[in-house]
């Protein structure tokens, strides 16, 4: 049963490859519409040579859209965002709507993705791993009290030896990510 008293969204802001159904944002995508979120996905491939400087002036004008056409879809509703790598350059944007989020394997090495998420109102998850040098588990901890950082994961959340570890890693994820929304996002009525 769906325990909804307000309209809910969630936008999904992909990593640089694979799109919004590579296995971590779809996982992520699939807790909030069985939550009774409406889906609404950018879809982008960047392109090869894209700097780090640039990410955030090429992620602006791709996720603007999307995360406004999930607030007009709703109003007076709740937008979730589910950021994935690249995904994270979006969040000074997501900060300036005051939507809540799970950050998925984040820039957390790019001033400008950190200014966002400290600039951020509503509550956020971010999710990495310590194998992942674009992320840095101290300043994730700063951030927000909402973190999962999984030892030896990489930035695709994957971890050394079978791949049923990385399938476990998956698991985890997708459990915090439901705890997140069932605990803080949109707590269930008792």
């Amino acid at each position: 049963m769906i325990d909804s008293l307000s309209p809910r969204a969630v936008v999904v802001l992909p990593g640089g490859l694979g799109g919004p159904f590579a296995p971590l944002p779809l996982f992520a995508t699939s807790a909030a519409a069985a939550r009774g979120a409406q889906v609404h996905r950018a879809w982008w491939e960047a392109p090869a040579g894209l700097q780090h400087s640039e990410r955030s002036e090429w992620v602006a004008p791709r996720a603007t859209p999307v995360l406004d056409e999930a607030a007009a879809a709703v109003p007076g509703g709740s937008v979730f965002v589910v950021g994935k790598s690249l995904g994270s350059a979006a969040a000074p944007l997501v900060a300036e709507r005051g939507f809540s989020a799970v950050w998925l394997t984040p820039l957390l090495t790019d001033p400008l993705v950190v200014a966002g998420l400290r600039a951020a109102r509503a509550p956020f998850l971010l999710v990495g791993g310590t194998s992942d040098a674009l992320w840095d588990g101290q300043v994730a901890r700063e951030l927000t009290p909402f973190v999962l950082e999984v030892d030896g994961a990489d930035h695709g959340m994957e971890v050394p030896g079978p791949l049923a570890a990385s399938a476990a890693v998956l698991g985890q994820v997708a459990t915090r990510i439901e705890q997140f929304l069932d605990e803080t996002v949109w707590p269930r009525s008792r």
